[in-house]
């Protein structure tokens, strides 16, 4: 078999990366890339994260632009970026002339000057400033339109609602004695808690939401904007002495590893005997399955996914969707339960009228009709959507067994160092959700890497061109870069205390292998057919620790390099993911000697792919740290697996996990007598 292209084994597409360039504006560290400034650095302190220019349409899709006639001039202490963006998508038609200039003194100055050449309708068309998530708790002064001062504090907890609103200018703090003031020309800017929706941001946007959208522009109108960062008080030195990048081990939580599973595959095939298999051994706790009660065909859905939970031995998380004739719909639902009996771990209510929130009346309807099929099935909802939806508008808890929402880290950004972005804002949404739940346990169910469907949208989604992929699929899910993402994923959301997280589907291009069949696009989807994706290697070794206790584990740098540890008994495992397209080289501390490390990067990844199974018969190259120092080198976008003594003896000598058993056995129907799957 070919060896596919570094960049496709990297992140799924032949498409090269945007360049990154490095810049300094005297005391200030950044980096240009594809039109934007990104980690507008003093010293090791964040200033800002991104500052771009952002063009969304009328169902708020971002249209990203095309880049012309680009030119960087950079000295030691001040630089000067020019060039041309176009946005053309359908029929927006949006182009202006970035200027960007950093000074000596710290001042960084960013110019558009747009013309729109089309009459469409935008939700937004402006300047976007991202504040990093590590400003929770700073304080601020922001100058508003009639020249007043506002002063306050970043909120810690995750916020519902604008912060603040009617912004000129806006200072903050960056370090005792030493603030950072933003100046915004052109609109009235706003800002919101991006950790909404996993962005590891506070967003300074142009164009309050609180004015009607979409709004129709017309050819020929010109949109000219400015943003201009100072410095203000004793600014140091900057030391440009670099540390190593080092990942700690700390001592066991009180967290436990969430129970873990997937989505029922969308494409609707059976799974094959080698599929069930190979999903056995991850030690998967439920299937969910989505049923619309008011559609024809849910119930050979719920037929089909009941045969493939009994065939994989896990039980169900079942979605449903109700609409006004709920009691008809349960009645019928629970007509069909008693005939194919489900095991059923959950039940998760939502309502069509309601998307963002499910009433109590909705609740009360599934508890009565449902509630004594599987008396020990939780019965939970919350939204099957964002969890800003959540945060907006809060679930009746007191009905609930446990509260749900979704996660998908493209709301807003599509680039692979955003997407690493948002890894740390998943365990911020658990934090604030069990808040919420006034502490009942969290779902994070499905965490996928595109959208599932858009709830903002203001008119209906556009077909899928031919030899497209349709918006719900992304070709990372295949890469390296996929099990990274996935590996940083489950580090946040179980270091939080995720009760359950289901993640993407069994097979198919949105699951964690490619069917027998194949990808429907093979020149847009890179995958093998019958083949697995890295990221079922990921979780298959955090399934290898099923009931493992939760590793606290710290990176000096953790858009770069990031990790999740297990400890069950006397063993130890620890994962690490390189998140960046560069060779890293990690100080590994706290683990103790001998260890075995195994690396899944661009050298093995086909075989991995190919033979999964002669691959995780691999423990890797034994090594012995150094008073519990342990250098790895990683290859860009690499997955570690570190493993103390005693994890390689009871690897090897470990037969398939049982079903995993949640924190609470009683809340664990039993499983049904299995049949052949479908």
């Amino acid at each position: 078999m070919r060896q596919p292209s570094p960049s496709v084994l990297y992140y799924g597409s032949e498409e090269p990366l945007p360049r990154r360039v490095p810049l300094r504006a005297g005391p200030l560290s950044l980096v240009y890339e594809a039109g934007d400034l990104r980690y507008i650095r003093l010293g090791r302190d964040e200033i800002l994260r991104r500052v771009y220019v952002a063009v969304r349409d009328h169902n708020w899709a971002t249209i990203v632009p095309r880049l012309d006639n680009v030119r960087i001039e950079r000295g030691d202490q001040e630089f000067r970026v020019s060039y041309d963006a176009i946005h053309q998508e359908r029929d927006v038609d949006f182009a202006w002339h970035g200027t960007i200039e950093g000074s000596a003194d710290g001042t960084i100055r960013f110019v558009m000057a747009g013309e729109v050449r089309s009459n469409f309708r935008r939700n937004r068309i402006g300047f976007c400033i991202l504040h990093p998530g590590s400003c929770a708790g700073r304080r601020y002064v922001a100058l508003k339109s009639d020249g007043s001062l506002e002063s306050s504090v970043f909120p810690v907890a995750i916020s519902p609602n604008q912060p603040v609103m009617d912004l000129r200018a806006f200072r903050h703090e960056i370090r005792p004695g030493v603030e950072a003031e933003i100046q915004f020309e052109g609109d009235v800017f706003e800002m919101e808690d991006q950790r909404n929706w996993t962005d590891a941001s506070f967003k300074t946007y142009c164009t309050p939401l609180a004015l009607p959208y979409p709004v129709a522009v017309t050819s020929g109108t010109r949109i000219d904007q400015t943003v201009i960062l100072r410095l203000q008080g004793a600014v140091s030195a900057n030391s440009s002495e670099e540390e190593p990048l080092r990942v700690s081990v700390g001592a066991p939580s009180v967290a436990a590893l969430p129970q873990l599973g997937f989505g029922l595959a969308s494409h609707g095939h059976a799974l094959t005997a080698r599929e069930v298999e190979r999903l056995r051994g991850l030690a998967l706790a439920h299937l969910r399955v989505d049923l619309d009660l008011s559609r024809d065909a849910w119930q050979t859905t719920l037929v089909d996914a009941t045969d493939q939970a009994r065939a994989l031995e896990v039980q169900l998380e079942i979605a449903i969707a109700l609409s006004n004739d709920a009691q008809l719909e349960l009645a019928a639902l629970r007509k069909l339960c008693d005939t194919v009996r489900p095991p059923v771990a959950r039940w998760l209510i939502f309502q069509h009228s309601e998307r963002s929130l499910t009433s109590e009346c909705w609740i009360q309807f599934a508890r009565a009709a449902l509630g004594d099929f599987a008396p020990t099935a939780l019965i939970g909802s919350g939204t099957d959507q964002f969890f800003t939806q959540l945060n907006r508008q809060h679930p009746p808890t007191e009905s609930l067994d446990l509260v749900c929402y979704s996660i998908n880290p493209q709301v807003h950004a599509f680039d692979n160092a955003s997407l690493v972005e948002t890894l740390e804002a998943q365990g911020w949404t658990v934090a604030s959700a069990r808040a919420i739940a006034e502490n009942r346990p969290i779902a994070v169910t499905p965490v996928t890497l595109k959208m599932r469907d858009n709830p903002d949208a203001s008119g209906p989604a556009l077909p899928t061109p031919p030899n497209e992929l349709p918006p719900q699929v992304d070709p990372r899910q295949t890469s390296l870069f996929g099990a990274g993402w996935t590996l940083g994923s489950l580090k946040y959301l179980a270091e939080s205390g995720a009760y359950s997280v289901t993640y993407y589907e069994t097979t198919g291009w949105r699951g964690v292998m490619e069917t027998e069949a194949g990808s429907p696009l093979p020149e847009k989807f890179h995958s093998i057919p019958g083949g697995v994706f890295p990221l079922y290697h990921v979780l298959a070794d955090v399934g290898e620790f099923t009931g493992a206790a939760i590793v606290p584990v710290h990176s000096t740098d953790t858009l770069a390099v990031d990790g999740l540890a297990l400890q069950k008994n006397d063993r130890v495992r620890v994962l690490l993911a390189n998140l960046t397209p560069d060779p890293q080289t990690v100080l590994l501390t706290g683990m103790e000697s001998p260890v075995a490390i195994r690396v899944l990067d661009e050298s093995n990844a086909l075989e991995a792919t190919c033979d999964p199974e002669a691959f995780r018969a691999q423990s890797g190259e034994t090594r012995n740290p150094s008073n519990g120092h342990l250098t790895i080198s990683l290859r860009p976008y690499a997955v570690a697996r570190v493993d103390n003594r005693s994890s390689v003896t009871a690897s090897r000598d470990a037969t398939r996990p049982s079903v995993r058993s949640s924190a609470t056995p009683s809340d664990r129907p039993a499983l049904s007598p299995a049949i052949p799957v479908r």
